[in-house]
């Protein structure tokens, strides 16, 4: 069930994350995208990067196994971006393919908070005031 997982510091591919949960099986695939926006908080975001602990990818496909567990799955993928990103670049990708549409929502609302909440990847955010953040998982 899981087809993909990735902490990459290239860009992010959308069509090969649909790709990977793509399965004869599945009438419902759902994708969450995440772009760096250009506020937080009403500050103006001017740019930030993500870092990631080498054990990123293992906890990532823990989540993605609890997921599996929890959900009729038919796949699951997922990747995360690492380095410095701009506003409007895609910082992380979650699909989930099922059989059904509210299955694959389900299932891909829970890969992405998990994801957040548990695998150890964290944002610097630089603001146009000259301030910067250091934010928790992702």
């Amino acid at each position: 069930m899981i087809r993909l997982i990735g902490v990459r510091d290239e860009p992010l591919s959308v069509d090969e994350v649909l790709a990977a949960v793509a399965a004869p099986g599945a009438g419902g695939t759902a994708l969450f995208i995440g772009t760096v926006r250009d506020h937080d908080h009403a500050r103006t975001v001017t740019g930030l990067g993500y870092s990631a602990h080498p054990s990123a990818e293992q906890q990532l496909r823990a989540v993605m196994e609890k997921v599996a567990a929890d959900h009729p799955v038919h796949g699951l993928a997922a990747v995360h971006r690492v380095g410095d990103l701009r506003v409007g670049d895609l910082a992380v990708i979650a699909a989930a393919s099922c059989a059904h549409r509210a299955e694959a929502f389900a299932a891909c609302r829970r890969l992405i908070d998990d994801l957040k909440a548990n695998v150890p990847i964290w944002k610097h955010q630089t603001f146009a005031d000259g301030g910067d953040e250091w934010v928790g998982a992702c």
